[in-house]
């Protein structure tokens, strides 16, 4: 009698969404330290260094820079639960940014980047606090769109002469050394962009006060600017013409990684939320009895869960050497748009007290609403997902 063959069972990868010790602890450390250690902030458009000091003792200005130049060599998963602690552990949103654009679009860069000498001199010092590193890409007229810096740099005797302003420069005002893109060949667009590590007090490089801005307050913003400053040859980043590809890696870390901040802060968000739900009572009872109060914090929940599986499943594609270009982005307008919706949510579950400053609630919506406009804005995102799918 002839046998039937058995049935062929599919092979499937076996999914966790659980974490490991080292992360759980990674994430209780983080989210202790950050509470005893930060505060909420200055207030006056500077975080404090003590703060940042604190921000490097428990490592997060480098978590993801390899352990040999002073960093946590952590892969993007891990890198993102501890960002998310750091959201969670305080309301001083300014200083986690700033933390996070110091490490994602200047640390990195020169990790990945960088040549030996510059990473072994420069790297240390960022990771540990000592310095503190800024993003210089945006230009006025030169926003989303790279392709149309007009900062210059030509090659001379060793140098380059870099020249242009750079606008909207996060930690500008007090940072130690910036990537600055520039142009170094006109004719060939975006394969026409280089990248450099400019250090504070290069003759040429002029800092500008910062910013009055309506959120990140305690983050400085301010505008540089480049005459005639002449940077050394070794402080080029890769090659010429690399460096739209270089901001674009480093942007891969920024939208996979700096906003699982904004998962922690709808977390606490969250908690704070449901706490006062449960405490206030109008007309006879808690609020949180209301199905309007409870449905728009189930709503909450929702959004806040469906983003981190979302920015979680990002970092995982990332971390597996995957572009992850159309996983990044949904992540990141999942997140942003949460943040936004979720600070909004809770104005209103506070009502008249959402409204004051005091209460530090109307503090998350202004801190909320950036987040659709840095690393790229929500519109920027739809047309990134719109390409990936197809149209």
């Amino acid at each position: 009698m002839r046998k039937t063959a058995a049935p062929v069972r599919p092979r499937f990868c076996p999914v966790e969404f659980d974490w490991t010790v080292s992360q759980r602890n990674l994430y209780e450390k983080i989210l202790s330290g950050v509470r005893a250690g930060v505060g909420e902030g200055a207030g006056d458009g500077r975080f404090s260094r003590d703060a940042w000091r604190t921000c490097g003792g428990l490592g997060l200005l480098g978590l993801s820079v390899p352990a040999e130049y002073g960093g946590e060599g952590l892969d993007a998963v891990t890198t993102a639960r501890a960002v998310e602690a750091f959201g969670r552990g305080t309301a001083d949103f300014g200083l986690l940014f700033a933390a996070m654009a110091h490490l994602f679009a200047c640390a990195m860069p020169i990790a990945e980047h960088g040549r030996a000498e510059l990473r072994a001199r420069v790297l240390p010092a960022l990771c540990s606090g000592e310095w503190i590193g800024a993003n210089a890409i945006t230009e006025e007229q030169a926003g989303s769109d790279v392709g149309a810096l007009q900062c210059t740099a030509e090659r001379q005797d060793g140098h380059y002469r870099l020249n242009g302003p750079k606008s909207f420069v996060s930690n500008g005002p007090v940072a130690d050394v910036f990537i600055v893109y520039a142009v170094t060949d006109p004719g060939l667009g975006h394969l026409g962009i280089s990248a450099f590590a400019v250090e504070r007090g290069t003759p040429g490089l002029d800092v500008g006060e910062p910013f009055t801005k309506m959120g990140l307050a305690s983050c400085a913003a301010g505008e540089i600017v480049l005459t005639d400053c002449l940077v050394p040859e070794g402080n080029l980043l890769g090659n010429e013409g690399q460096g739209s590809a270089i901001f674009q890696s480093s942007m891969r870390w920024e939208r996979g990684c700096l906003f699982a901040g904004y998962l922690g802060m709808i977390d606490r968000l969250l908690e704070r939320c449901v706490a006062h739900a449960r405490t206030r009572r109008q007309f006879g009872g808690p609020i949180g009895g209301n199905q309007a109060v409870s449905h728009r914090l189930a709503d909450m929940k929702l959004q806040l869960e469906a983003a981190r599986l979302l920015l979680y499943r990002a970092c995982w594609a990332m971390d597996r050497g995957a572009q992850a270009v159309l996983e990044i982005s949904l992540s990141k307008l999942a997140v942003s748009e949460a943040a936004v919706q979720s600070a909004l949510t809770a104005i209103q579950i506070f009502g008249g007290g959402g409204y004051l400053t005091a209460n530090q609630i109307e503090q998350e919506l202004r801190n909320a609403v950036p987040s659709t406009l840095f690393s790229g804005t929500s519109e920027m995102q739809r047309e990134i997902i719109s390409r990936e799918i197809g149209l």
